[in-house]
């Protein structure tokens, strides 16, 4: 895709380059808009005087008449983190005259998802918004530079070449998780991870892993089962952990609506929470707070992520820049009802 130049023939992303920052940053910085620390704005600065960037008028006028078509697929439309993600993408579209098309994108598998996308593109989308697990599937396939628009990707947990990425550090959150439940005094704790073939799935696991080896308590690969983020798979999972003959005192699962369903099997067989199984989920989505009793979650700020993805997108079309960031947002831990808040720890 054809990067924006200025009149003196430099690019945009040559600017970004020396000022060690994204296309996106230097665009700010040219229009006014977005938040950055006055460092990076002095480099920005220093850069476009170093390479005597002079932005084309003509195009500048011609990028900010091109309207951003965002084709966002979604795997599961009852998921509560479809559902953030959707606000935030919609705020960042509306707010900036953006249009959003959204789209089933199949099941998860390559050839479906390539189809699916490349249907997307020729229906008018010229940029694309995935949420997990859909984004590992692409990523370092031909598919990205095939399509030729910008593509970012939300919670994906690894940078990925050519892609926007918007995450937290999955692995410290995870960390975070367990250290909690391991403070409250549980020595087994099971733990439900997202699918396998996700990059979260991997650090969030690690998280725990290295949290259970600080303390000096032993990994027990019975206690570690899968889910693919879902509430039936959540079902499912904690069915076989507390199927156990000695069954965890606590389940830490990687989504919330994971959580939900481990608090639901919990009812079922008359475990009192948090006395008789402490559980924990992650995101912080909606039902977070609609159980009983409450979640304790890592609060994922998932609209506030597909508002900055989105926003990168229609920077990115406006510029004519297809090119790779990666962008951190902090986690919170929030302890509620499901862990016994306020309790004393050991």
């Amino acid at each position: 895709m054809a990067r924006r130049r200025g009149s003196s023939g430099v690019t945009i992303q040559a600017v970004a380059e020396r000022a060690g920052t994204s296309a996106m940053t230097v665009s700010n910085y040219l229009n006014d808009t977005g938040k950055m620390g006055e460092a990076t704005r002095e480099r920005v600065r220093e850069a476009i005087e170093a390479l005597d960037y002079k932005p084309n008028p003509a195009a500048r006028a011609l990028a900010s008449s091109v309207v951003a078509r965002i084709g966002l697929v979604y795997v599961n439309p009852q998921n509560a983190f479809l559902s953030a993600m959707l606000v935030g993408a919609l705020q960042a579209a509306t707010a900036h005259g953006a249009q959003l098309m959204v789209q089933y994108g199949g099941a998860p598998a390559y050839d479906t998802l390539a189809e699916a996308l490349r249907g997307l593109v020729r229906s008018g989308a010229n940029a694309l918004l995935l949420p997990p697990p859909y984004s590992e599937l692409i990523a370092g396939r031909p598919i990205v530079e095939e399509l030729g628009v910008p593509i970012a990707v939300v919670a994906a947990g690894r940078a990925m070449p050519g892609i926007v990425t918007v995450r937290v550090d999955d692995h410290a959150a995870a960390r975070t998780m367990t250290d909690l439940l391991i403070s409250l005094g549980h020595r087994r704790i099971g733990f439900i991870g997202g699918p396998k073939g996700h990059g979260a799935t991997a650090l969030r696991c690690e998280g725990y892993l290295d949290s259970l080896r600080a303390h000096g308590l032993p990994e027990a690969p019975e206690l570690i089962d899968s889910g693919d983020f879902g509430f039936d798979s959540g079902l499912a999972a904690a069915k076989r952990l507390l199927d156990l003959p000695e069954r965890p005192s606590a389940i830490f699962a990687s989504s919330d609506d994971m959580a939900a369903a481990v608090l639901s099997v919990a009812h079922r067989r008359s475990l009192t929470i948090p006395d008789g199984l402490a559980v924990a989920g992650f995101d912080d989505t909606p039902i977070a707070v609609k159980t009983w009793p409450s979640l304790t979650t890592i609060r994922q700020p998932i609209s506030e992520m597909a508002e900055r993805a989105t926003l990168a997108l229609i920077a990115r079309v406006a510029d004519g820049d297809a090119g790779a960031e990666d962008v951190h947002v902090d986690f919170k831990l929030i302890e509620r009802a499901s862990t016994g808040i306020g309790r004393f720890r050991r």
